[in-house]
């Protein structure tokens, strides 16, 4: 029945989520046609230069695994034969907002809703049990970018900074815990990644890869669980591929 009920409630997030991506799109096409479809990137950085912020949407596919640290009593017990993390699949959608700093630099906060799945697989003696730990974080990247010099319409950039995550699924304060992992709620990770604009008429797109590491232990430790015991640390980790959308 509790897992009922964390499924239909993720289905929920997961389809207000798409009504707000759906919402965003129709924003952009509505908008940008009133833009010079004649715009080049050189106009568009001296654009960007006389006003101090712009904003966009961020569509993006992540996987999501964790970084584990087996418990020192992992050798001495026999129930559990090996402990492997497994990526999952999952989705973000973000707000852009960017400070300009200078010509070629920028202060990026995305604030984004992330759905994501993290996978253990447990062998044991005469079974493989797969553990599912589904999250919804609300995220808050603060990141700094550098855009390389304009070739034509497009540019490269790279970025990196601090993230900080709340699980709003969290299963820290479970009862009836036996066969769970609890994580904790809390997370903070540092992201890096690289990315390419391309300044359209209408718009500026840019795919982008990113890479996050946790650097914290989210697991909420128990020696009474059966498949907590076995651990030490759990850190996250995750190759976000995005598409942002800006004006």
């Amino acid at each position: 029945m509790h897992q009922s009920n964390i499924r239909h409630r993720q289905s929920v997030f997961r389809l207000q989520a798409l009504k707000i991506f759906l919402f965003s799109i129709l924003f952009f096409i509505l908008y940008f046609p009133k833009c010079d479809a004649q715009f080049s990137i050189m106009e568009h950085d001296e654009q960007n230069m006389n006003r101090m912020f712009h904003f966009g949407v961020a569509l993006g596919y992540n996987l999501s695994n964790y970084k584990i640290t087996l418990d020192s009593n992992f050798i001495s017990q026999k129930t559990i034969l090996n402990v492997q993390p497994v990526k999952g699949p999952g989705f973000n959608l973000g707000i852009v907002s960017d400070l300009h700093l200078a010509k070629y630099w920028e202060l990026r906060f995305i604030p984004a809703l992330s759905f994501a799945e993290k996978d253990i697989q447990y062998t044991r003696k005469d079974s493989v049990v797969m553990k599912k730990i589904e999250s919804v974080y609300l995220e808050f990247p603060l990141l700094l970018k550098y855009k390389s010099k304009p070739y034509n319409n497009m540019r490269m950039y790279v970025i990196g900074g601090l993230k900080y995550s709340i699980d709003m699924q969290s299963n820290a304060l479970a009862r009836k815990a036996e066969n769970l992992i609890k994580v904790k709620q809390n997370d903070y990770s540092i992201d890096y990644g690289i990315g390419m604009e391309l300044h359209l008429p209408l718009v500026v797109m840019a795919p982008e890869i990113k890479w996050s590491y946790g650097i914290v232990n989210i697991l909420q430790n128990d020696d009474k669980l059966i498949y907590s015991s076995v651990l030490n640390r759990l850190r996250s980790r995750c190759i976000l591929f995005t598409i942002h959308l800006e004006g």
